[in-house]
């Protein structure tokens, strides 16, 4: 037990005294000296309470001793220690987090040997006490350790230790109602276009009106000229003849500083896209850019919130309602055709180019609204999630990170909440996992990584899909879209005509928290199968079972009638099938030489069989296609129609894996809200 006679204090720690005042609160006992010796090396458990600077308070449970200073990635995750938000948590939810760890299952099997109680009732009771310690107002917990031993069903304290700090100073609310503004802007300034050349100015300012934004809303903030492109030139803010919904600010970074205070102070703009880089990005830019973060939060003080700002080291905003694009990519380089019948998803990203290269490589996704935050001078990832959380058209929303604000966090976390409670999905993908790319993220955005395992476990707790790396957030950003209206389970059914991608198949049912199985087919589904391989003359071939392989003499017809009969079984929640397109019998091409009209054009090829089958029934349906360039139209032509399609078994079937686990833990939290 730690001794300090100092007085408890703001940034001080508490005296033995306080110490054991606070721990009588908990209903805990000090531990006696031969006890607490004996138990030094192999102390069962801490517990403590940490103001994080992203999440604000979180608790968390470790192994204590020799055990506590075992490397965590001996473990799987989840398996070395359970930490959680203390905002979202109750000391049964947090027990249910413990008892993942490995920590949780040596103190249940001691209570067994000593044929004692599992420590189950005075574990939450020990949790709802010291998540109760956060609501006193009076002193702000920096941090609480507390290191325990259980004898006899009762809990005592080995080790504790505790420090106070000052209350962190907080942003003022940002008006996040005008984002509707940011977004679906009846007027739009421009500042920093070129009148001779093509700078990012005179791109973006192409790009408003070649994405159908009405020449007639822009006006061109520019002294020396009256129109460029057919667009009106004004003098400057002051001289507008009407308020700005957004302004877009495409300067060099340090006229940025100046022209800031001169907007604030026009009123005559609701919100601002700051599209300059290096504003807090370098060393020399750090110290201003924070001074100019500190005026732009001050006039959200004043009446009506003043203006927000997006950015700056801002891409850009494609707002697809708001009829305009303003990234500074030429739409040559980056077309933005709509691929789904109705676009109902939003991308967030603190890098513009990681939603360029996703969007380029599976558009597909095909969001309704895309924003870079770049790095958050006003408009935070918690903002921006708050204001679509609430939004009903939107049911999906993919968020890339690589660091959040002070308090932020916390902030974010309370919207994914949001956003899973109004049955919406948000998938996740943080950067700076990894040392190096901790350093990478620093460098920019003017990012501060923080804990990476923290982040996924809070996040996750939230109801929020976490990716583990830029691929897995480009498949279950896809999937979830694909299937957010589908019903999950955790019953897979595996159809192939190749041997090796059925057993793939199988094997990429586990994760590291959460496995699917392969279901058990009824008899029925089983005499179906039977009769469909025998009028397909492959009975003597095939035999029936999950997950199949049903021979590669099989054509289009008879894979997707053994796919319907899988989804018939009660037994299965899911299917995969890979759709076998070098198979011979597969109308797989777009145009077959050998077999004229045996093909994508005939009537009995997959691209025209399978979209009814899969808007027929309410389970996931994915389909395989595992082939060359050869095969790109058949994915496309079924991707086109809203079939969920992935060119390789192991991904596709990951990616379904994780998706179901994280439906299957959101809706959990629906149903628990709703007692």
């Amino acid at each position: 037990m730690q001794n300090d006679s100092r007085q408890a204090a703001a940034g001080s720690e508490l005296t033995r005294g306080e110490l054991e005042a606070l721990l009588g609160t908990l209903d805990i006992a000090l531990a006696g000296e031969v006890q607490a010796a004996a138990a030094a090396s192999s102390g069962e458990l801490r517990l403590s309470l940490h103001n994080s600077r992203e999440f604000g308070m979180v608790i968390s449970a470790t192994a204590a001793g020799l055990d506590g200073a075992l490397d965590a990635s001996l473990f799987r995750k989840g398996r070395a220690s359970a930490q959680a938000l203390v905002a979202l948590s109750s000391g049964a939810d947090f027990l249910q987090r413990f008892q993942q760890t490995f920590v949780y299952q040596k103190l249940l099997l001691r209570a067994q040997q000593r044929q004692e109680a599992a420590p189950d009732a005075q574990l939450v009771l020990l949790f709802e006490r010291l998540l109760a310690l956060t609501a006193d107002t009076a002193r702000t917990l920096q941090k609480f350790d507390l290191t325990l031993i259980l004898r006899q069903g009762k809990f005592f304290a080995i080790d504790a230790s505790c420090t106070l700090s000052a209350a962190a100073p907080q942003r003022l609310a940002r008006p996040i109602a005008k984002i509707d503004k940011l977004l679906h802007p009846a007027t739009i300034g421009l500042i920093g276009v070129s009148g001779s050349g093509m700078n990012f100015g005179r791109i973006i300012l192409r790009n408003l009106v070649g994405s159908g934004y009405p020449k007639t809303q822009l006006t061109i903030i520019r002294p020396d000229d009256t129109e460029i492109d057919g667009v009106p030139c004004v003098a400057s803010l002051t001289a507008l003849a009407h308020k700005l919904d957004l302004l877009i600010v495409a300067v060099a970074a340090d006229a940025v500083y100046g022209l800031v205070d001169e907007i604030i102070a026009s009123g005559n703009v609701e919100s601002v896209m700051l599209i300059p880089g290096s504003l807090g990005e370098t060393k020399k830019s750090r110290e201003p850019a924070a001074a100019l973060t500190h005026r732009i939060n001050a006039a959200h003080g004043l009446s009506g919130g003043g203006p927000i700002f997006l950015g700056a080291n801002c891409l850009g905003v494609v707002s697809h309602p708001g009829h305009y694009d303003s990234w500074f990519i030429p739409l040559e380089r980056l077309p933005k055709p709509q691929k789904k019948p109705e676009r109902n998803s939003v991308m967030l990203s603190q890098s513009g180019a990681f939603m360029i290269t996703r969007l380029s490589q599976n558009p597909w996704l095909d969001p309704r609204y895309m924003l870079a935050l770049g790095n958050q001078t006003d408009l935070t990832h918690g903002d921006l999630l708050s204001y679509f959380a609430v939004q009903a058209e939107i049911e999906t929303l993919g968020v890339y990170i690589e660091g959040f604000k002070d308090g932020d966090g916390l902030h974010f976390a309370q919207a994914v909440r949001s956003a899973v409670l109004a049955g919406k999905q948000v998938v996740v993908y943080k950067a700076g996992k990894t040392a190096p790319g901790a350093a990478g993220v620093m460098g920019h955005t003017a990012s501060i990584a923080g804990d990476p395992a923290l982040f996924e476990a809070v996040l996750r707790q939230a109801g929020a899909i976490v990716a583990e790396d830029i691929n897995s957030f480009d498949d279950l950003f896809y999937i979830a879209g694909a299937l957010h209206h589908k019903k999950v389970g955790k019953r897979l059914g595996a159809i192939s005509g190749a041997g090796f991608e059925a057993v793939g198949m199988a094997d990429a049912t586990q994760s590291d928290s959460f496995s699917m199985q392969m279901g058990e087919l009824q008899d029925a589904t089983v005499k179906r199968v039977e009769e469909i391989l025998l009028a397909k003359k492959l009975a003597a071939l095939v035999e029936v079972r999950n997950p199949i392989d049903i021979n590669p003499g099989a054509d289009d017809e008879a894979h997707l009638q053994i796919t319907e009969a899988f989804l018939s079984d009660p037994n299965i929640d899911a299917v995969v099938v890979g759709l076998d397109p070098t198979a011979p019998m597969v109308r797989a091409l777009g145009e077959s030489k050998l077999r004229p009209g045996y093909d994508l054009s005939d009537a009995k090829s997959t691209v025209h069989l399978m979209p009814p089958l899969v808007n027929q029934h309410d389970k996931p349906i994915i389909g395989i296609i595992d082939g060359g360039r050869l095969y790109d139209a058949m994915a496309e032509r079924l991707m086109d129609q809203g079939v969920c399609v992935f060119r390789n078994c192991a991904r596709g079937t990951r990616a379904l894996v994780q998706y179901t686990e994280a439906r299957l833990a959101a809706d959990a939290i629906r149903a628990a809200t709703q007692k």
